[in-house]
């Protein structure tokens, strides 16, 4: 009952059995057996692991699934001008809608006029949301103020979120809404700017490269801040890219804040600096008199009076309040060497130049030079007419409107330095104690100045669109107001340029309310160009006031 082996072809015309094969048949099925069974418990485990081990891991993600949060951009908080006109405010998101973000859009009047002041804002990148240090923090995809007052106060205006929750079918299609938590409005501010002012300084300039700045010399409160050329926050508030990549590529740099960035040489309203210096220092005092000769001599070099220049005329003889009214530059080149670089220089920075202001948005120091920085920056001695230059603010100097402005109000307001607001702040003694210090500059220092700064703004004086400066009130009827002023004529450093035209003006003169400097880049002479525009934005002022 043997079974025969398994037997192959051979040979042809034979068969030949083969004796040493076994049958494979029962590896087979064993092996068959095996891998069904292991396939089967593969999946008992993992369905096990599904179930029972991470059940209600997966239970909750398909939760999630089904229910989507949305974030609802608060609206940021409004910016208003002292008297409540309204600069800057949010539309509210809305929250029918099912986005992935609800925004709120930020909406700018008088867009151009206002832009250096309030700046913009865009995006969040990595450095804000690493450095952010407000208690609300930024989330992706964020806005936060990049420039002027939305940087500065970006933390009080920015508010809190808030979120919407609805519920999505499997393919992401609303289905209802569950829950809402509001979002939480940022502060509202009240900013010390007179927007009607600023308004009318702006078409006054825009057509021009230059800045206008006016402060409430009592307070240092910022009245009208204005560069020129300008640009639209809008455009970056909305992402116009095209927008601004003509501002980035223009080459007159509108994005470029003049009244606090910009530096220039101050030309004769330093001057009022210089005689400070040289009366606090007893150089001078009201009785001396120095002769104007046209024409002083520094070895090789002629340092000319303006006045001789142009007309060949002189002044006589001139004291230091005729100085100022008549911009005498053979007085100060005279007065300058007498009290030198260095008291000069000391007087120069207590008034405000050569430093930052702390007015909180993008601002440049200036340079006071003197003989130190010389040998060390440029590797050479100073000579006596880079004191004369000095002395009539050319030369090495270079400061901006906002810092000219400051030191005229030391004049207004009886020798106070103030820190400029741009917050309203009241009249309170502890309001201006605490953003106002006294300098040691004497009564009788002051007076001599502003008695200067009045003649120059009078008939003789070299501030001729403000002579007998004269305003409507209510009834129609003229008033006159007195006003006291600076004007400058600064060399370029462009020699194929016109001259930078300054301004620097207080008024009421007696009881002065407002302080404003002007500056026109490569225009001409102070009082032919900065002067009908300083005219102007008075009228404004004191008309609107009436």
């Amino acid at each position: 009952m043997n079974r025969l082996p398994p037997f192959q072809k051979a040979h042809p015309g034979g068969i030949k059995f083969n004796r040493n094969k076994t049958s494979q048949s029962p590896y087979l099925f064993f092996s068959f057996i095996f891998f069904i069974a292991l396939f089967f418990a593969i999946i008992f485990i993992r369905l096990f692991q599904l179930t029972i081990v991470k059940g209600e891991y997966y239970r909750n993600l398909s939760e999630q699934n089904r229910l989507r949060e949305i974030l609802i951009e608060a609206k940021r908080g409004a910016l208003f001008d002292r008297k409540g006109l309204t600069i800057a405010y949010n539309q509210p998101a809305d929250t029918n809608k099912n986005l992935n973000r609800l925004q709120s859009k930020r909406i700018y009047q008088e867009q151009e006029a206002v832009a250096h002041l309030i700046g913009y804002r865009q995006l969040a990148d990595k450095e804000d949301l690493k450095n952010d240090s407000c208690l609300t923090k930024l989330k992706l995809a964020d806005k936060v103020g990049k420039k002027g007052v939305e940087k500065l106060f970006d933390c009080q205006l920015r508010g809190k979120p808030g979120k919407k929750l609805i519920e999505v079918d499997a393919r992401g299609k609303f289905l209802k809404a569950l829950t809402l938590v509001p979002p939480e409005d940022g502060q509202s501010l009240k900013l010390s700017i007179d927007l009607l002012l600023q308004k009318k300084a702006y078409e006054l300039i825009k057509e021009k490269k230059g800045a206008v700045v006016a402060l409430k010399p009592q307070t240092g409160e910022v009245l009208t801040l204005v560069s020129s050329p300008s640009f639209s926050p809008q455009d970056f508030e909305e992402g116009n890219v095209k927008a601004i990549r003509s501002y980035l590529e223009n080459d007159s740099k509108p994005l470029f804040n003049r009244a606090t960035e910009g530096v220039y040489p101050p030309g004769s309203v330093f001057k009022l600096a210089v005689a400070n210096a040289a009366l606090e220092e007893e150089i001078i005092d009201e009785k001396t008199l120095i002769e104007d000769t046209g024409i002083l001599k520094a070895g090789p070099l002629e340092f000319g009076n303006w006045y001789f220049l142009q007309y060949g005329k002189t002044d006589g003889m001139v004291n230091v309040v005729k100085a100022i009214a008549r911009s005498n530059d053979i007085f100060f080149y005279t007065v300058g060497e007498k009290t030198g670089v260095e008291r000069i220089r000391k007087w120069a920075e207590k008034l405000g130049f050569g430093k930052k202001t702390h007015i909180g948005i993008e601002e440049t120091e200036g340079l006071i030079p003197s003989s130190f920085w010389k040998k060390e920056v440029l590797n050479e001695r100073w000579y006596l007419g880079d004191t004369y230059n000095f002395s009539i603010g050319q030369g090495y100097i270079i400061v901006t409107p906002l810092q000219v402005a400051i030191s005229t109000a030391v004049f207004a307001n009886g020798g106070y330095i103030c820190q400029p607001q741009l917050l309203k702040i009241d009249n309170s003694k502890w309001q201006i104690e605490k953003k106002c210090k006294k300098l040691p500059i004497s009564s009788k220092t002051l007076n001599l100045i502003r008695e200067g700064m009045r003649k120059a703004c009078s008939p003789g004086g070299t501030g001729w669109p403000l002579f007998n400066f004269k305003i409507k009130n209510e009834n129609l009827k003229i008033k006159e107001i007195p006003v006291g002023c600076k004007t400058g004529t600064a060399e370029s450093q462009s020699k194929t340029s016109l001259p930078h035209a300054w301004i620097t003006v207080i008024a009421p003169f007696d009881n002065p309310e407002i302080v404003l400097t002007i500056l026109v880049e490569n225009a001409g002479q102070g009082s032919d160009i900065a002067g009908p525009i300083a005219k102007e934005i008075l009228k404004d002022y004191f008309e609107r006031r009436e």
